[in-house]
């Protein structure tokens, strides 16, 4: 890779013996010259460099101002001075003053270990921050996910206890939906919190109901869904589930339930079309009151995903049908 250099120097005798001492670098150099401040500065913000090297002293112009201006402007980009007049004071101030490192005119043989060596600082230093943003976005990341996660427990809890009537029947329903979130949590960490193909998630979600799952036919092209995409279908699922279980299709031996899905292109937006049809099963009645798996089919497709959905007890078996739309269209300016 071709080594960008902006060398600040007067002399055009000096510029060339820099030049020389370059070619013996393990790199190929580009050097861009400049003289006047003017020159610095357009030539700072035309961006691009990868090392600046100044001369101290400069007609009408000083290094140590060149130094505060590349600072400023282009805070990443190594500065190295080549001076002849550095004595050991004037060296340590311009270090402290935020300089890479400093080159001797009398020893200009140094010049290609001393830009080599402040090409690998920067890129070092370049790995740490970015490492460092990384971390930061992660962080941010987890703790909204946390966040996100404890507010769905909190709601689970509340709904649960709203339709328990004492802690004896609290608790297996409460415990039953959270080892499901659970379930969905410890796949989408496989995945690293990306996206997860929808048939991995339905078979997290019927994994508790292993001795009717033959029952349950899973019929779907291969979709992939992001994580709160998932983690809510997951309940969903585990709910209609646990309702076929107890009282529909999946409680009797005959019974089957029929799990369809595809990908479709509704509105502009990219939608998931999601069927769960029971049928085999005892005549179904709907329900005196809205339990929690009508609430969160509610509220999770129609409010939050501003999607579509529905939940019919047929006599033959509960129907449900969802829209996920997956993918917002990018706006026309």
């Amino acid at each position: 890779m071709t080594v960008r250099i902006l060398l600040l120097e007067d002399s055009s005798f000096d510029a060339e013996l820099i030049g020389e001492h370059l070619t013996k670098a393990p790199f190929p150099c580009l050097i861009e010259r400049v003289v006047t401040r003017d020159e610095f500065a357009d030539a700072l913000d035309s961006g691009g460099f990868d090392l600046i090297l100044s001369d101290y002293a400069l007609p009408a112009f000083d290094g140590l101002s060149a130094l505060t201006m590349a600072q400023a402007r282009v805070p990443d980009t190594p500065f190295i001075f080549i001076s002849g007049m550095f004595g050991e004071e004037t060296a340590t101030e311009t270090l402290k003053r935020g300089a890479t490192d400093y080159v001797l005119k009398q020893r200009m043989h140094r010049l290609p270990a001393a830009v080599g060596r402040a090409l690998k600082e920067a890129a070092t230093l370049r790995e740490r921050r970015l490492a460092e943003e990384r971390t930061r976005l992660l962080v941010a990341e987890l703790s909204h996910r946390v966040k996100n996660t404890l507010a769905t427990v909190v709601a689970i809890a509340q709904q649960t206890a709203a339709k328990a009537g004492d802690l004896d029947s609290f608790m297996p329903v409460f415990m039953g939906r959270i080892e499901t979130l659970s379930a969905a949590h410890a796949l989408l960490f496989k995945v690293h919190w990306s996206e997860v193909d929808i048939r991995d998630i339905l078979k997290a979600a019927l994994a508790p109901f292993s001795e009717r799952r033959d029952a349950v036919d899973l019929n779907g092209e291969p979709v992939a869904i992001p994580p709160g995409h998932a983690l809510t279908l997951n309940l969903i699922v585990h709910e209609l589930a646990t309702n076929a279980v107890k009282f529909g299709a999946l409680s009797v031996p005959d019974g089957t339930v029929t799990v369809r899905w595809r990908a479709e292109t509704t509105g502009g937006r990219r939608c998931v079309s999601f069927s769960w049809e029971e049928a085999g099963g005892p005549p179904v009645m709907p329900p005196r009151e809205r339990g929690f798996g009508s609430t969160l089919i509610q509220r999770a497709i129609t409010y939050e995903f501003d999607g579509e959905s529905t939940l019919d007890f047929r006599p033959t078996g509960v129907v449900c049908r969802l829209c996920m739309p997956i993918e917002t269209p990018p706006r026309l300016h």
